[in-house]
């Protein structure tokens, strides 16, 4: 009875978080930018995937420049991005309380000329009119970051990672109307004014983190700016992983938002994915469902059709991919119980 009430409860707090999605902005469209833009391209050891992003700013007219910020690398990132027209800055050692990306997007940051600064992750593949659009939605937020679509080329990886991204819906609520004081955020695309996050001290909130994009927005939003997440599936796309085993090391490290998000919300979350993801798949392939149960898996096939543009190609796998709602709550509760404190071989805090 007890584990019938709580799960009654945890389905009532998903089913108002899934109402907010009427409050989503709609995705943004391409367009040329009013502004000059500087995109920072942050890279440690990313000579194979960094070409096609690369190569696409370098035909976007509303580019002003590139910077590739070459995080210490061991391989030929710097030499590549030089060949592809782009300004290479050599990453310096982090100073004290800072760790990788963010200081690598520090150092773009302080280097740009533009007055608006976008940052892409080496893995993006960005279509023309993104930089512009992006601009443009800087008129209404003064932090814009972008949900992508997902190249996931194997079964394996759509399965996983479509449950993975349900799991952030069912936490956070539809992408760009989270509570303001759980913000979640897209470091794989942001866009922001320059001389402003200067200002404001940079990228000073994710300087230790992990999760550096959720601490960023997270912060800044505590100094009273406008955060936004917007609908960027059109206009970029991103390749993140090689293979299931890959995503649910690279994204299970950070799925908790370990160091950003409180250990009583972290435990929440735990509970309503549990509760409303995983066991309704587990009672079904016992034969035990029962009536929340049922309801609950209706819930989750309707947002496969929202999360339908979230991938490039997302064939049987995706619309498969509730069965993984168990490994989703598996791979969450080992984020937060355990989160990796090394990427890359460096250590976070």
């Amino acid at each position: 009875m007890l584990l019938r009430h709580a799960q009654l409860v945890a389905a009532a707090v998903v089913l108002t978080r899934l109402a907010r999605g009427r409050q989503r902005l709609p995705p943004l469209v391409a367009t040329n930018a009013r502004r000059r833009v500087s995109v920072v391209v942050p890279a440690r050891d990313e000579a194979q995937r960094l070409r096609p992003c690369l190569e696409a700013l370098r035909a976007d007219s509303s580019v002003h420049e590139v910077i590739v910020v070459d995080d210490e690398s061991s391989d030929g990132t710097a030499a590549l991005a030089r060949s592809l027209g782009a300004t290479v800055v050599e990453g310096a050692p982090p100073p004290r309380g800072w760790v990788g990306k963010p200081w690598a997007l520090q150092q773009g940051l302080e280097a740009a000329t533009g007055e608006v600064v976008v940052s892409l992750d080496a893995d993006t593949r960005p279509n023309a009119g993104l930089i512009g659009a992006l601009d443009a939605a800087l008129s209404d937020a003064d932090l814009v970051t972008g949900a992508p679509r997902f190249v996931c080329e194997t079964p394996g990886e759509r399965w996983l990672h479509a449950s993975m991204l349900a799991g952030l819906v069912y936490r956070f609520g539809p992408s760009g109307v989270a509570a303001p004081r759980r913000i979640v955020a897209n470091g794989q695309c942001t866009a922001v004014v320059r001389e402003r996050l200067l200002a404001a001290g940079g990228y000073r909130h994710a300087a230790g983190h992990m999760t550096d994009d959720a601490a960023l927005a997270r912060g800044l939003a505590a100094d009273g700016w406008r955060v936004a997440l917007r609908d960027v599936a059109d206009l970029l796309e991103v390749k993140m992983h090689d293979s299931p085993g890959e995503l649910w090391r690279e994204w299970g490290r950070s799925l908790a938002l370990p160091g950003v998000e409180p250990a009583r919300a972290q435990a929440a979350d735990l509970v309503v994915v549990w509760l409303t993801m995983a066991l309704p798949v587990v009672r079904l392939l016992a034969g035990r469902s029962r009536r929340l149960d049922l309801g609950l898996l209706t819930v989750r096939a309707a947002l496969l059709f929202g999360l339908r543009r979230a991938y490039a190609a997302p064939g049987a796998a995706f619309w498969l991919s509730p069965l993984a709602d168990p490994a989703t709550a598996v791979c969450l509760t080992l984020s937060a119980l355990r989160p990796r404190r090394e990427w890359r071989g460096r250590a976070y805090a």
